[in-house]
């Protein structure tokens, strides 16, 4: 079974000069972890994650070393979310991330995964942002092949 049978075709993507605003309103509205960063040619620049966001408000080395570990007020820090919120995507985002072709076999894609600490991953040909695969849709074409004995899609 291959990537592009399973994976998630409808995908929400922003570009770079998005601002952390809608991005941040996207993800807690429609609970997405993370969203494609595409050039107008859709050609596949980042991702931008809630880690991505949300390690703004830790403080730096430069903070904890005046502070001390102990002294750091993180309720302050969290104060510094509406400053993240005005940054542009690009400013944030992992760029050029781990992807996965289309023609590759779930297991294979899972186990990049896995391997990296994601649950969900890009799948990209030629640069072109094809879909997006999670370790849920694996799970669930896994599950389906094998307990209802037919793969996804098929009647």
């Amino acid at each position: 079974m291959q990537v592009q049978e399973i994976m998630n075709r409808a995908i929400r993507s922003v570009k770079p000069d998005t601002k952390v605003m809608e991005v941040a309103s996207i993800m807690c509205l429609y609970r997405i972890p993370g969203i494609p960063v595409l050039e107008d040619d859709g050609k596949l620049v980042g991702v931008i994650a809630e880690k991505d966001v949300l390690h703004r408000l830790f403080p730096t080395l430069e903070h904890l070393m005046e502070e001390g570990m102990g002294n750091v007020d993180l309720d302050k820090q969290m104060t510094k979310y509406k400053d993240v919120l005005a940054l542009p995507v690009s400013d944030l985002m992992t760029r050029n991330p781990i992807t996965v072709p289309p023609n590759i076999h779930v297991l294979r894609a899972a186990s990049v995964m896995v391997r990296n600490r994601f649950r969900r991953i890009p799948v990209v040909l030629n640069g072109q942002l094809l879909g997006m695969l999670s370790l849920g849709d694996v799970h669930k074409a896994i599950f389906h092949l094998n307990v209802a004995g037919k793969k996804l899609g098929s009647d």
